[in-house]
């Protein structure tokens, strides 16, 4: 069981990434992913702030654990962790996308300290997240890695080949989680390439699988708990979530997977994130 004020302290880090993203990222006329994004807040912030083993100082850590972002378009939840660590000053996310800066669209590992691997290309974090894995089981290093997958990106075929390849190799140090927001660029999952029933394909393919309401920050720490318990296969935590939580313009808004705000919608964004400060006080 979880201290309740662990997840308070969890659910204020979330709420700093999401005032990163709307302020500092995004704000008026510049394009970016918002909306899948505010989708994975809690659970970046359960990884990066509770859950994982890393040391901003020293990013390069043998023994760290290993976060990738597959779903690479939604960089900023990332980037607004990373600053919020302390792996790089929170200026440089005003900077982001200019040409020079060290944060670009998509995560860069080498422009950006913390960031594990170039991703993006939708299909292949979790390739590369498998590689990462067993690389560790045969350095002997008991350490886990962790990869976010986009719903929307569960139509790409390598997905299922890694699937497979990390239940052959009882990679039972990697954790995969989707982000089961329903929506992708143009409109539901549903509607566009539909990979339902989400679970059952895991489970299928040799995977544990937990499901789990992805803005519950007990919940998402009780999942990660439980995948340290399994042993002989991977895990997968299947993370229901809402495309643009908390800003309430860009909820269930495909629009806004990656699009700018007006300055009406800044003023609204600002209040949405306003008001949920003075519920946590």
């Amino acid at each position: 069981m979880v201290a309740q004020n662990v997840i308070d302290q969890l659910n204020e880090r979330a709420l700093r990434i999401r005032e990163h993203i709307v302020y500092d990222l995004i704000g008026v006329g510049k394009v970016g992913h918002l909306g899948g994004s505010c989708s994975s807040a809690e659970i970046v912030a359960a990884l990066y702030f509770h859950k994982m083993k890393h040391d901003p100082a020293n990013p390069g850590m043998r023994d760290r654990d290993r976060f990738l972002l597959s779903k690479g378009h939604a960089a900023l939840v990332q980037y607004a962790a990373l600053a919020e660590a302390g792996y790089f000053p929170k200026e440089e996310l005003k900077k982001v996308k200019s040409l020079g800066a060290m944060l670009q669209g998509h995560p860069d590992m080498t422009r950006t300290p913390g960031i594990e691997a170039n991703t993006g290309s939708l299909g292949q974090g979790l390739s590369i997240a498998g590689g990462m894995a067993l690389g560790l089981r045969i350095d002997g290093i008991a350490s886990k890695v962790y990869v976010l997958i986009g719903d929307g990106e569960l139509a790409e075929g390598q997905i299922w080949e890694a699937a497979m390849s990390a239940a052959y190799y009882k990679l039972d140090n990697l954790v995969a989680i989707v982000d089961r927001n329903n929506l992708q660029a143009t409109g539901p999952i549903c509607e566009r390439f539909d990979t339902n029933p989400v679970s059952p394909k895991w489970a299928a393919f040799g995977w544990e699988v937990i499901e789990i309401d992805g803005h519950d920050i007990g919940a998402i720490l009780s999942a990660l708990e439980q995948a340290d318990k399994i042993k002989g296969k991977p895990t997968v935590v299947i993370a229901q979530t809402v495309k643009g939580k908390c800003i309430s313009f860009a909820e269930h808004n495909p629009a806004f997977h990656n699009g700018s705000m007006t300055p009406e919608q800044l003023e609204i964004a600002k209040a949405d994130l306003l008001r949920l400060r003075r519920e946590t006080v």
